[in-house]
Order: structure tokens, then C-alpha cells, then sequence
């Protein structure tokens, strides 16, 4: 949900706005997100109605997802490390479609790009100050699903030689093997009773190719005492669409079939981040822990055969080890939608456009940090609990909310001790909108998340009867 979506048949911004009346409209009407659900010429293949026209330049939220941060800290980051801005290229998609069809995209332009760089005189320049004589080739930094997408651009986008004329791939928080938080979503409709907002997402979920691309792949859904993945069977159930579903299998069965260039995964650690699941009577309940396999993905089980649980955290919507496909990774402590403009992240992307290989290949780093943990939909001037997880010092963490827009902040909080290392304090949010919360501790980089505060109850009906 990185980029910017535009609807050429009406004309408006049907997704990447931070006004407020947008959002409660979008968000607390029944039909707000109509206009992304995808219509009947899309699920065919038509896909001009909708143009991703820039990468987003405001903070925007969504119901599980929560915030998601704009990317221009990476942008201007890679064009002041390049040897000029025209070596820079951003690569919006419409994220609703299949992973496949924005690679492809990406290769054509990926290739473009590349041939213009080449004959760009600040690239002939740039080449005869470098230490290494040589033509400039593509290197790319990749969030979430974009790192889904680079890799099949690079395996199965009809350009057999650009990976070859790639130097370098960094993925942040790519969810190679899918996450329960998709689940989630498709269930919202059906499962426990939730906010609008919620089950307006899953009506539009549940007819995305994308969505379905990024439901888990491991071993996750708990039968009895067996832990087993997904089948079409269960998505159905859940309120996904099974054909859609069998379709990304077959995509992911094509990807992982050839071998995917080499990469340096970025991870998320530290924050509570759902993991695994059961389904009973076609409702989702997801859990923070993971199961234990073997080098052969058979389960790990205790004396008495139950499989052993173990929670490895993760960005809040990635957990750590679906974001690995490779090793080593380097952790940092941070939200998924934060994690392209983490203040620890940033460094890290602008040493592996210089090729700074010692750092980027050294050994992992450790996990210190912090997690936060707060509620993605809340209304005004009602108290809602913001935890942090990885200290019980209260003394240690300092905490601060704003609104997205600038107009009002606060820093005057005190922690409880809620549990081993776990602390909580209550906010309230004075107005409807957009607010960024801010922990930061005596150690390891700032952890932010986006919440969005809607109307109150009364205000909600009405909005949602218009």
C-alpha cells in the first residue's frame, strides 16, 4: 500500500491521502473503498483503470497494517548517495494486483532505466572517478512486497539478463513466506465483530490477487495436534477467494523453482507480531508464537508429540523469519511501515549503495531494542493502553505522540509495569486523525507506529449510513 492510486475513470485519488475527511470517508463509509476493489475487467486482465502515479508522500493508514510511513527519507537518501538524481528511478505499482504482473513492469522499466543511466554523461563521469572502471549496473532497495515483486522481475520477467546487470538487491521486511496478518484481514467480514474500517478492507481484500500472494506459506494453521499450511479449503472458509489463492500457489511454485539472485534481507524485530493460527467454524484466531522444524521443515515436537511453540517476534506485520530468505539478516527494531524510513535502516541502505560489503555481510547483529504496541483504530478523548515490550524500567523509555499533521503533540506519560519486560501507559487523543506515536529507550533506534483516530460511535453510524 506504498503507492499513490489514481482512478482514471473518475478522475480522483482513490488511495494515498492524509486529509482527514479523506480518510473518515474512505475508511467510515460503507462503499469508501469501493473504488479499490477490482472490478470484473480487472480480475480478467484489464488493468487500465487504475495508474500508481508516485511512491506516497504522506503518512496513510490501514486496519491491521496500521501506518505506513511515506518513503521520501529513502528517496532523497539514494539520490544524494548516487553520482546524480537521474540514477535514482522509484517504481510505483498498484499494489492490488498480482505480484506478477508488477514484475514484469518492473523489468521493462528496470531495463529502461539502466540503458539511460548508461548513456547519461553523469554516469561517464561518475565511471572514471570510480576505483573500478566499470558500467554502472542495477541495484535495488525493496520494501514488503516490492521485494516480492524485484525477484520475480529478476527470475520470471521476460528479461533473461537482468539479473545479470543487477549489483545488488536489499529487501525491508519482504515477506518471502507470507504473513497471518493477511489472514486476518480476509476474515474480517466473518470473524469476531470489528470497526468499519476493518470489514471495508476485507470486502476489497477478499477480491485482490495481491492479498492472497501474501497469505503465510509455512507451517502455521494448528489442526489438533498437527501444524500444517494453508489450503484452498481453509481460505475459502476464512472469506478468501479460492481461485485466487490456487493462483498464488502456482505463482510462488514457479518463483522458488529457479534460483533467486542473492540479497540482504532487513528485518523487523521486537514488536508483538501474530504468527500462527486456527480457524474454528470459519473464524481466525492468530497467536505470537511459531513452531519449531528442522532442517528437512518436519516440526519439532515435545515427548508427548506436541509441537513446540516459540515466538520470534517481528515487525508487527512480518514475523522475523518469514522476512529471512537469506542469512545473515540484519535486525532492526521497528514497525513494518516504518522500516524504510527507520533511523537505523537508513545508514544501512546508504552503505549498500556504496558497496560497503564489510558491513552488509559482517555477522548478525544482535536485537537490541524495543517494541511498541498500540491499537490500530481509536476515537477521540477516550483512553486507550500504548505498551512497550523489551524493558520493565520504566526510567529507560521515553515516550511522545503527535499528530501527523503538526498540530498538537504530548510527551507527558508514565509507565506501569504490566509484566516481564512489558510496560503501559494510557493515551488519549484529542481530535479525529492522523497521530504518531514515538517510544524511544536508553538504547537500540526510536520505534514509531501511526494510529488513526475516528469518530466516536454516534458519528460512525451516521457517516456509515451516507
Amino acid at each position: 500500500m506504498g503507492s499513490e492510486l489514481y482512478d482514471t475513470s473518475t478522475d480522483t485519488v482513490i488511495w494515498g491521502i492524509a486529509d482527514v475527511g479523506w480518510l473518515t470517508k474512505a475508511w467510515l463509509r460503507r462503499k469508501g473503498l469501493a473504488s479499490l476493489h477490482l472490478t470484473p475487467e480487472e480480475r480478467t486482465g484489464d488493468y487500465r483503470r487504475v495508474q500508481a502515479r508516485r511512491l506516497l508522500q504522506t503518512p496513510v493508514w490501514s486496519p491491521f497494517l496500521r501506518g505506513i510511513e511515506p518513503y521520501t527519507r529513502l528517496v532523497a537518501l539514494a539520490q544524494a548517495t548516487a553520482a546524480h538524481h537521474d540514477a535514482v528511478m522509484t517504481f510505483p505499482y498498484d499494489w492490488r494486483l498480482p505480484v506478477a504482473v508488477n514484475a514484469q513492469r518492473l523489468a521493462g522499466e528496470a531495463r529502461t532505466h539502466l540503458h539511460n543511466w548508461l548513456s547519461n554523461p553523469a554516469q561517464t563521469h561518475a565511471r572514471r572517478q570510480a576505483i573500478e572502471d566499470r558500467p554502472a549496473r542495477l541495484v535495488f532497495i525493496a520494501h514488503s512486497m516490492g521485494g516480492l515483486i524485484t525477484n520475480a522481475a529478476l527470475t520470471l520477467g521476460g528479461d533473461s539478463d537482468l539479473a545479470a546487470d543487477t549489483r545488488g538487491i536489499l529487501t525491508l521486511g519482504t515477506p518471502f513466506e507470507g504473513s497471518v496478518v493477511a489472514a486476518n484481514i480476509l476474515n474480517a467480514l466473518q470473524g469476531s465483530p470489528l470497526p468499519l474500517p476493518h470489514t471495508s478492507l476485507a470486502a476489497a481484500a477478499a477480491t485482490m490477487p495481491a492479498v492472497h500472494e501474501l497469505l503465510p506459506r509455512f507451517q502455521c494453521l494448528e489442526d489438533g495436534l498437527d501444524v500444517r499450511r494453508l489450503m484452498a479449503s481453509d481460505v475459502d472458509a476464512i472469506g478468501g477467494d479460492k481461485e485466487l489463492f490456487t493462483r498464488a500457489q502456482d505463482f510462488y511454485t514457479a518463483l522458488y523453482a529457479r534460483p533467486l539472485p542473492p540479497q540482504q534481507p532487513v528485518v523487523g524485530v521486537r514488536q508483538d507480531t501474530v504468527q500462527s493460527l486456527t480457524i474454528t467454524h470459519g473464524v481466525v484466531r492468530a497467536s505470537e508464537y511459531c513452531f519449531l522444524t528442522n532442517a528437512n521443515r518436519e516440526l519439532i515436537c515435545d515427548p508427548n508429540g506436541v509441537p513446540r511453540r516459540m515466538p520470534t517476534w517481528g515487525d508487527g506485520t512480518v514475523h522475523r523469519l518469514s522476512a529471512a530468505l537469506s542469512t545473515p539478516t540484519i535486525p532492526v527494531a521497528a514497525q513494518h511501515g516504518a522500516l524504510a524510513s527507520n533511523k537505523r535502516a537508513l545508514p544501512l541502505i546508504e552503505d549498500f549503495l556504496l558497496d560497503h560489503d564489510a558491513l552488509i555481510r559482517g555477522p548478525e547483529q544482535g536485537d537490541d531494542g524495543i517494541g511498541l504496541t498500540v491499537p490500530d483504530f481509536v476515537t477521540p478523548n477516550s483512553r486507550w493502553e500504548c505498551a512497550v515490550t523489551g524493558t520493565d524500567d520504566p526510567a529507560e523509555v521515553e515516550l511522545s505522540v503527535a499528530a501527523a499533521d503538526g498540530t498538537w503533540s504530548s510527551e507527558q506519560f508514565s509507565f506501569d509495569v504490566a509484566d516481564d519486560d512489558r510496560l503501559s501507559t494510557q493515551v488519549t487523543l484529542p481530535d479525529v486523525g492522523l497521530y504518531r506515536v514515538t517510544a524511544k529507550a536508553a538504547y537500540g533506534p526510536e520505534v514509531t507506529q501511526i494510529v488513526f483516530a475516528g469518530p466516536d460511535e454516534s458519528s460512525l453510524k451516521h457517516l456509515a449510513e451516507d
